[in-house]
């Protein structure tokens, strides 16, 4: 089989996992606990958004006193709660494509907004570290998605160049991050599907992780 692309890069929140809608009810219950409410759609906003950018935002949205640190340790311990009760649920397919992709001598990458521990025990927690040829994690650059550091660190990793990989993802700070690094973006959609502007950074659309096969 002659491949068309190299590598494959994954996000994981919202892509590989089905962990995307804990966060989105981890951070309205934390914002609360320190006394601030959120509406529905900021939890959105703030999909794979790394830093600065997060606190940016915060800022922007609560005012430059606001502790971003403090609600976001007391947001990571709700999703933790979370996971150790109901554990990490996989999206469909995830592991059939790593493991296709690996039979058919395509690199893999993890490229997450997950820092580097956290990332590792969730992996090796559900099965899938052993698929990654590298784990790329949001505390390895300066700047966050959607800035394209985390995707062209990836990239040198693995040694190839960005036209000639996938990046999967499910949220627009992802894709954008994905798309001004240079990879091809595939967007799974999870919580919402691509607008118009963000339909045209895209190379493809999927509804499926099993969708990736077609691309080869």
């Amino acid at each position: 089989m002659e491949n068309k692309f190299k590598a494959v890069l994954f996000d994981m929140d919202g892509t590989l996992t089905d962990t995307e809608k804990i966060y989105q009810t981890a951070w309205p219950k934390s914002l609360e606990h320190f006394g601030y409410e959120m509406s529905e759609e900021k939890p959105l906003i703030l999909r794979s958004l790394g830093r600065p950018y997060a606190v940016q935002k915060f800022k922007e949205w609560y005012g430059e006193d606001f502790d971003y640190w403090a609600v976001r340790d007391y947001r990571k311990k709700l999703v933790e709660d979370v996971i150790k009760e109901t554990g990490i649920p996989l999206k469909p397919g995830a592991k059939e494509i790593l493991s296709w992709l690996r039979e058919n001598g395509i690199f893999v990458a993890l490229v997450t907004a997950n820092d580097r521990e956290r990332a590792t025990r969730y992996t090796k927690k559900i099965g899938l570290y052993e698929y990654f040829d590298a784990i790329v994690c949001a505390d390895m650059v300066e700047f966050g998605k959607p800035a394209p550091d985390i995707y062209a660190y990836a990239c040198n990793t693995l040694n190839v160049d960005p036209k000639d990989t996938i990046a999967v993802e499910d949220s627009p700070n992802g894709c954008m991050s994905a798309y001004k690094a240079g990879c091809n973006v595939v967007m799974v959609p999870d919580l919402t599907e691509p607008d118009e502007e963000l339909s045209r950074v895209l190379y493809k659309r999927v509804d499926t992780l099993l969708d990736l096969k077609d691309l080869f």
